[in-house]
């Protein structure tokens, strides 16, 4: 076995290495290649920059592009750019506007690596004949007793677990996380000075990359428009106590923005989008302990689903930078859960993941996507 828990000689290893430019793919492809690994770079072409006047620290387009392929001359591998625009179109940013649409607030990173990077592109590098597709994303893979298990990052102020519980476990065998070890950012980028990488001081991507300057309503509106349509705005005994001027505008915990005058701070509590409506209210409001979730990703050893009613004890975090908290998931189907968190939490949101960690908080075991529904448990 090489480094790479694969049965062959280094120099005989097809490695296929998603470059999106930036410093920590273009270091993963620099690693490899001096392990002596046959690297091929793949750079996905996500959308048309000039379509949504691009200005952002993103990724996949433009000049990140350019500097993906400027590290793979510099590194004397292959390198290709793949035109995923109607991929990513359809099944990332008409999801991001749809979910907006019907009131809940989206995570397209997740549907991202999701639908593309670990669907698409990971058909792409079988085509290409490789042993494996590796990433830059901070999160180890281990394989124990058989199985290909997810861990959290050695660096856990860059761990991106939270992204990728979509996963199945047949995509995590054919993954590969070179920097899940890497102890700090502060390395990867010393390790791109070393390789002669012109990206090593390249700043780290921060918006969605098709949303310049983090203006999402405006991008919804360009996008589709006719999306923003005034409604009112609710106390919580629903009487009307305002107009907003597009649920889009708004997420469950938003504080800012609302325009509504109180004697005390007001929080969006809930997003009908049936009726238009958003419902406001003080910050106890938002608190809660019990939440539902819908289209269940599970990777542990043991079922998730069990014909007698029991439940999994776990760490789970709703939202990235939120601390993982101890917390009873019921199963109602392979597909479906209620939550009941060991303390109250605010600001759950519907559309946002719910993840699954180990009571140790370092293996991820999966996860879901909160819902608005109240599912009825099924009588077994």
């Amino acid at each position: 076995m090489n480094s790479l828990g694969i049965n062959k000689e280094k120099k005989s290893t097809r490695v296929i290495v998603a470059m999106s430019g930036g410093v920590d793919s273009s270091v993963v492809a620099a690693l490899l290649k001096a392990q002596g690994y046959e690297v091929i770079g793949l750079t996905m072409q996500l959308y048309d920059n000039k379509a949504f006047n691009h200005k952002g620290k993103t990724c996949c387009a433009g000049t990140d592009i350019m500097d993906a392929r400027k590290v793979a001359d510099k590194l004397n591998i292959p390198h290709y750019v793949i035109n995923f625009e109607k991929e990513f179109k359809q099944k990332v940013i008409d999801d991001f506007i749809n979910s907006y649409e019907g009131g809940t607030t989206p995570i397209p990173c997740i549907r991202c690596n999701e639908k593309i990077k670990f669907q698409d592109l990971i058909v792409k590098a079988k085509e290409l004949s490789a042993d494996c597709l590796a990433t830059g994303h901070y999160v180890k893979r281990i394989e124990k007793n058989g199985h290909s298990q997810l861990h959290i990052a050695e660096d856990i102020n860059k761990d991106q677990s939270y992204f990728l519980f979509t996963i199945t476990e047949e995509q995590l065998d054919f993954l590969r996380f070179p920097l899940g070890d890497i102890k700090s950012k502060n390395e990867t980028r010393k390790l791109a000075s070393k390789y002669g990488l012109n990206v090593a001081n390249k700043k780290d991507s921060q918006d969605i990359c098709f949303i310049p300057n983090g203006s999402y309503a405006e991008t919804i509106k360009k996008l589709r428009p006719n999306t923003a349509k005034p409604g009112s705005i609710l106390n919580d005994k629903n009487i009307v106590i305002g107009k907003h001027q597009g649920i889009i505008n708004y997420t469950v915990g938003q504080r800012k923005g609302i325009g509504v005058n109180s004697e005390y701070p007001l929080f969006v509590t809930r997003i009908n989008a049936n009726e238009n409506t958003i419902t406001v209210g003080p910050r106890e409001s938002l608190k809660q302990k019990e939440l539902f979730l819908k289209d269940i990703n599970w990777l542990g050893e043991n079922c998730f689903y069990h014909n007698s009613k029991v439940f999994h004890e776990l760490k789970v975090k709703t939202r990235y930078q939120r601390p993982s908290s101890l917390a009873k998931v019921f199963p109602i189907s392979e597909k479906k859960a209620k939550v009941v968190i060991s303390s109250e939490e605010d600001s759950i949101s519907p559309g946002q993941a719910c993840v699954f960690y180990s009571s140790d908080s370092r293996r991820i075991l999966g996860g879901g996507w909160i819902t608005n529904e109240n599912y009825v448990e099924l009588e077994r």
